[in-house]
């Protein structure tokens, strides 16, 4: 691969009988989505499983799905998406036919060629079919507020979550119910391709960027973004994209096609911030990133995020956290 061509990473969204449409659908767009943002990285998407057409939760026929593969790559992500009790206005009988149809073929495969090396994702009851996998054995997961004492009773050993929008454990990432799942596909975006690709499908999607139940409730990638002014979010995707830069109000000014003065109040009335302040949180949020991934000192740490000194990162990380920058340093 030269350096010019995207990274391509397999997505291999395995469908069930009775699939529930949106499981599908919202994670899917968001992947779409990032496709069309960056060059960089590109999601080859397929849809597999053991039967080449369904019925949905919305009585809508998905066909041409292909079989499960014998060979998953390395670094794949495998998409479980779940399935709904009750079709759209479908026979009784036909529903009792479809119930659970194709989910032990699924299962073989699942304990057949998901590793450690692969990501992955359940959406809503998907991680029932993980759990009988046995894939979250150990693990910490969630599901569907319907699902979830179900997922503890088919996996003693795992740590199940209530009231979570998802949870990630290694390469075991594990949602909610339903459009939970563009908030999980969200966040793998933020992982894989960067915040700033996932704070423009965000906006596209018209979703607010949420973040993981055990991770602070404030999203400084998307807070003060709660607006529909072009050039303020012009600003703020060039600031999201390289926070750590030496950002003057002129070239601000320049991006927003306005003088500095002028930008300064149109930032203040719709972000409701000022310039400074944002952008501290943006690279405050950076420095938390980098604190929990690294050993690097202060000192380097202030450097990389755009602070002048290790003063001035602590300074403005009081301003928003209640615990010190070192609390957040992980195992390495």
């Amino acid at each position: 691969m030269s350096a010019d061509e995207p990274k391509h990473i397999e997505v291999l969204v395995v469908v069930p009988a009775r699939a529930l449409l949106l499981d599908i659908a919202g994670p899917i767009e968001v992947l779409r989505k990032a496709n069309l943002e960056q060059s960089n990285v590109h999601f080859d998407v397929r849809y597999v499983g053991p039967l080449a057409n369904v019925t949905s939760s919305i009585g809508l026929t998905i066909s041409g799905i292909a079989p499960l593969p014998d060979k998953v790559s390395d670094d794949a992500m495998i998409i479980l998406a779940g399935d709904a009790t009750i079709l759209l206005d479908t026979p009784a009988s036909l529903e009792a036919e479809a119930q659970g149809q194709g989910d032990t073929e699924i299962i073989d495969w699942l304990k057949a060629h998901v590793g450690e090396s692969q990501k992955l994702v359940s959406i809503c009851s998907g991680a029932l079919l993980a759990g009988r996998a046995g894939l979250f054995d150990g693990r910490a997961c969630t599901s569907h507020f319907g699902s979830v004492d179900e997922l503890r009773e088919l996996v003693p050993t795992a740590r199940v979550f209530d009231n979570r929008l998802y949870v990630e454990d290694g390469n075991r990432y594990s949602s909610a119910g339903i459009t939970a799942g563009i908030d999980l596909m969200l966040h793998l975006v933020s992982q894989i391709v960067g915040p700033a690709c996932a704070v423009a499908v965000a906006r596209f999607l018209v979703v607010y960027l949420r973040r993981s139940g055990s991770d602070p409730q404030w999203s400084p990638w998307l807070d003060g973004r709660n607006h529909i002014h072009p050039a303020i979010h012009r600003v703020q995707d060039r600031l999201a994209a390289d926070p750590a830069q030496r950002w003057s109000l002129e070239s601000l000014a320049d991006i927003a096609a306005t003088s500095p003065r002028h930008l300064s109040r149109l930032f203040n009335e719709h972000a409701g911030m000022s310039i400074p302040d944002y952008l501290n949180g943006l690279r405050i949020a950076l420095a938390r990133e980098i604190l929990g991934h690294s050993r690097l000192d202060m000192e380097s740490v202030a450097e990389r995020t755009g602070f002048a000194s290790a003063r001035q990162l602590r300074r403005a990380w009081g301003r928003v956290h209640a615990m010190p920058p070192s609390s957040v340093r992980g195992p390495l």
